[in-house]
C-alpha cells in the first residue's frame, strides 16, 4: 500500500515536495514511479527510479526541475518539484512495480497511491 502526501497550492516558480510512504513492500525491491494527471488530460509519466536506485528517468517536461529520490530506511519515496509552472498543475500519483516493463508506462506498475493535488497558480 502506498500513501502519498505533500500536495498543495504554490505560486509559479515555487517548490513542492511530495512523499510516498510504502507499507507491506519495500521500495528497494521494486521500481518506483511518479505520474500525474491534469484536468481533462491523460495520465502521464513524470519520473521513475529503478529497484537499485541506480537508474533514474524523467519526462522531458520536468527534467532539471524535478528530482526523484527515496529513503530506504524510511521506506519512503520523494518527488522534489522546483521552478513550478502552471502547467504542472495536476493530481500526482506514486506507484511501485516489478522491475520488468517500461519505467514510463503506468501499466507496468501494480501499486498506486491515492493521488495528491498540486496546484500552481498566482
Amino acid at each position: 500500500q502506498l500513501q502519498a502526501s505533500g500536495g498543495g497550492l504554490v505560486q509559479p516558480g515555487g517548490s513542492l515536495s511530495l512523499s510516498c510512504a510504502a507499507s507491506g513492500r519495500t521500495f528497494s525491491s521494486y521500481k518506483m514511479g511518479w505520474f500525474r494527471q491534469a484536468p481533462g488530460k491523460e495520465r502521464e509519466f513524470v519520473a521513475a527510479m529503478s529497484r537499485s536506485g541506480g537508474a533514474i528517468y524523467y519526462a522531458d517536461s520536468v527534467k532539471g526541475r524535478f528530482t526523484i529520490s527515496r529513503d530506504v530506511a524510511k521506506n519512503t519515496g520523494y518527488l522534489q518539484m522546483n521552478s513550478l509552472r502552471p502547467e504542472d498543475t495536476a493530481v500526482y500519483y506514486c506507484a511501485a512495480g516489478a522491475q520488468s516493463g517500461s519505467f514510463s508506462l503506468g501499466g507496468s506498475y501494480d501499486s498506486w497511491g491515492q493521488g495528491t493535488l498540486d496546484t500552481v497558480s498566482s
